[in-house]
């Protein structure tokens, strides 16, 4: 039976992981690299190759091959062209290729980057991000020169995360300059960024950042096995990174944040997780995270701690609202009407007298509704999106009520319930809390408040047996950690933040001095003379 499931397996290998053919070496003849490296190319109207001599270099026959749109031509010309193909004098007439070869590299390219490249499979990789390549005559290396110079889109303020108080800059699709962003926010040596290449044909740039000696050595070092087990052959986006790395497939919740803002980003970093900057996307992730690192804002350290630790419970409340207010109307109304007073009940029966629907079907419509419209604003063209988004939910909530196929209560609970999903400040959690209604209205049609409290009952369990890393998905409350609870459910001020949580990291840091509160010079100096007089 054994021998069987092996062979099955052996049959659906693909038959690209068969045979991964070895790196081919350059050629000693120019002509043959460059029959070679077309072959892989193809006819492609944006590959330049370019070919002259040189007759101080002994006539050393040069061939230059870039992609038109990744480089900057004026580099091209002014750094590699000009220097090549001028005409200067040496102190040896004579010159060998090798010697020809040093004298290039070490002082005739003025540009910030020179690789050597002995493959062709490596040179092909450089030519793709952007370098220029450099081929000789008569020896088996080439040159690469960074003149990368395409077009990006400029730094703007992140769309899906604004803040009224706080930086207004969010990533850009450019590796490069989400790194730089960090770099400029954390100015410390202890700064690291470790760059990978994912995707056969793609070749995505993944970028590992996190602060030496204060991420979890473990943590780091499952995220490098993670990213280093993905075979796959495109990375288009941080969700296919998320995907392939996250913990609990099967579970509506997510276990990796993802993030446009390098603010939010650093602050992950100085907490002890490690961020993850992939090219192609402004969307950053950060792992490992908590359940309760989804109701955090950026803004929530922004600004005084009692506001922000308000706007944090109503996160909170509206998380619940979200997720229960639909079920929790089905259950009353169908099985529990003794619940309600007497004026309300009378009041509720009235409207839905003429009502066809039952409670369920009734909730289910206007939820669909309601989320067909929400997606169809955001799939329509910004200038009329919002007004079809608006005037759609108005007409036809009002248009419903009027034909008596929905009452206004239900109108009224599935208003306030989308209201409070928009307070949650990360889509992922609240895509979630999407799914999750819908399960529990269901289970409210069907057992009722018996069945919404035995679903959360398992909703729990499972929580609590999730994992993120390592991390448990509920800490630092399951298991609990009180002296851990100063940034879950409130913030308390930051002068009394002088610890960072073990969470993330497994052991306990220091990250600001103890007694920093604030108090007037009078105070402080009478305090000194108490401690003074005990001690004496």
């Amino acid at each position: 039976m054994k021998k069987k499931q092996q062979a099955d397996r052996k049959k659906d290998v693909d038959p690209e992981e068969k045979s991964v053919p070895a790196p081919l070496q350059l050629n000693v003849s120019l002509e043959a690299n460059l029959q070679e490296i077309s072959k892989r190319i193809g006819q492609s109207s944006d590959v330049v190759f370019r070919r002259f001599t040189n007759e101080s270099l002994s006539s050393l026959s040069l061939a230059f091959i870039y992609i038109d749109g990744l480089v900057n031509s004026e580099t091209i010309n002014r750094n590699l062209l000009q220097p090549l193909m001028e005409t200067f004098t040496l102190k040896s007439d004579s010159i060998t290729t090798e010697a020809a070869f040093s004298l290039i590299k070490d002082q005739m390219l003025p540009v910030g980057g020179v690789k050597e490249g002995l493959t062709v499979e490596s040179l092909l990789g450089l030519l793709f991000e952007g370098y220029t390549l450099i081929l000789f005559d008569g020896i088996q290396k080439a040159l690469a020169a960074d003149t990368a110079g395409w077009e990006k889109r400029s730094i703007n303020e992140p769309t899906s995360q604004g803040v009224i108080r706080g930086p207004k800059e969010g990533f850009t699709e450019s590796l490069r300059t989400g790194t730089s962003m960090l770099r400029r926010r954390l100015k410390t040596s202890d700064l690291r960024i470790e760059e990978y290449k994912i995707g056969q044909r793609t070749q995505t740039g993944v970028a590992l950042v996190y602060l030496d000696g204060l991420a979890s050595e473990s943590v780091l070092a499952e995220i490098r096995r993670r990213l280093n087990s993905i075979n796959t052959d495109s990375i288009l986006e941080s969700n296919y990174i998320e995907e392939f790395i996250q913990d609990g497939g099967l579970t509506p919740f997510p276990t990796i944040q993802n993030t446009e803002r390098p603010d939010a980003i650093a602050g992950g970093i100085l907490e002890g997780q490690v961020g993850i900057i992939i090219d192609g996307t402004p969307f950053a992730l950060l792992a490992p995270s908590t359940f309760f690192n989804f109701f955090q804002s950026s803004e929530d350290y922004y600004q005084r701690y009692d506001i922000s630790s308000f706007l944090r419970m109503i996160r909170y409340s509206a998380f619940f609202v979200s997720m229960l207010l639909p079920a929790l109307y089905i259950a009353v109304t169908t099985f529990h009407q003794e619940m309600l007073p007497t004026t309300l009940l009378i009041s509720l029966a009235a409207q839905r007298e003429g009502v066809p629907l039952p409670a369920l079907a009734e909730a289910l419509l206007m939820e669909l509704t309601f989320d067909v419209l929400r997606e169809a604003g955001v799939r329509m063209p910004r200038t009329i999106g919002p007004a079809i988004s608006i005037v759609g939910a108005l007409v036809l909530g009002q248009a419903a009520v009027q034909a008596g196929l929905v009452s206004a209560a239900m109108v009224i609970v599935v208003s306030f319930t989308a209201i409070s999903n928009f307070v949650i400040p990360s889509l992922a959690i609240a895509n979630s809390i999407r799914l999750i209604r819908f399960v529990m209205m269901l289970i409210a049609a069907t057992l009722g408040l018996f069945g919404i409290m035995s679903f959360l009952i398992v909703l729990l369990i499972h929580m609590a047996g999730l994992r993120s890393f390592g991390v448990p998905y509920l800490s630092p409350v399951a298991p609990m950690t009180p002296r851990y609870l100063k940034d879950i459910f409130i913030r308390v001020p930051l002068w009394d933040m002088t610890t960072r949580p073990m969470t993330n990291l497994g052991k306990e840091t220091r990250r600001q001095a103890s007694h920093q509160r604030p108090q007037p010079a009078e105070d402080q100096q009478q305090q000194q003379n108490q401690q003074g007089g005990d001690s004496s």
